[in-house]
């Protein structure tokens, strides 16, 4: 008998990523707008504006992961408040349109064979995620939907982490008890928030900029 029944996983930064750099998404951005070059010094200062405000308090309390109008909008007003419109004008809206498409997401390269595993295991899966737009086809176009059981989207159940409603979302439809369910993720802040609704959490470190995510050490946990 394994010690857990379910092991739900936080999306973005656990089970996936936005493909290359910040920086590498401005240049991209930029030239769907028709820009050739962005000075470079400017955009790495620009996308580390966008990493010191993004995980605030501030802006997790503007309801970004509520809706996907309010989405769109926090988001884009994060750009260009960090200066994307003062690197090109309309570069703001292109980027977040190219942040949302699943073909800018990529799975760490550990992610596939530990929802395998898991899954061989007889373990129940789910995917727990604040979120405003729908992970699910970046889900299955990085091959981890045939492992996955069920996906709670903040945006769907109207609330988000670290309040008990997501992960007691996911426990009911995965028919598991809460203290049966392992939650990954890694957040404090947020996914902290199954403890309190009676799951137990596993915190990842920030992830390296290439290599393993760290998922392996779930499966001796399980």
């Amino acid at each position: 008998m394994t010690q857990f029944d379910a092991v739900l996983f936080d999306a973005g930064d656990t089970l996936i990523r936005l493909t290359g750099s910040g920086e590498t998404l401005l240049h991209r951005a930029a030239a769907a707008l028709g820009v050739d070059r962005l000075d470079p010094d400017e955009v790495a200062r620009v996308w580390r504006r966008v990493l010191e405000r993004a995980g605030t308090a501030e802006e997790l309390a503007k309801g970004r992961d509520l809706s996907p109008e309010r989405h769109r909008e926090v988001w884009t007003a994060l750009y260009d408040t960090a200066g994307c419109e003062k690197l090109a004008p309309g570069l703001s809206g292109h980027l977040y349109a190219l942040t949302v498409r699943a073909e800018s997401w990529e799975a760490f390269p550990d992610s596939v064979d530990t929802l395998r595993s898991l899954h061989e295991r007889g373990v129940r899966i789910g995917v727990v995620s604040d979120t405003g737009f729908d992970l699910r086809p970046a889900l299955e176009l990085r091959g981890l939907s045939p492992f996955v059981d069920t996906v709670v989207m903040s945006y769907e159940c109207g609330v988000c982490k670290p309040a008990a409603t997501p992960f007691l979302i996911a426990c009911e439809r995965l028919g598991v008890a809460p203290e049966r369910a392992l939650m990954v993720g890694d957040n404090p802040l947020t996914d902290s928030g199954a403890v309190a609704a009676g799951l137990y959490a596993f915190l990842l470190p920030p992830a390296a900029a290439a290599g393993p995510r760290g998922l392996r050490h779930v499966l001796a946990l399980v």
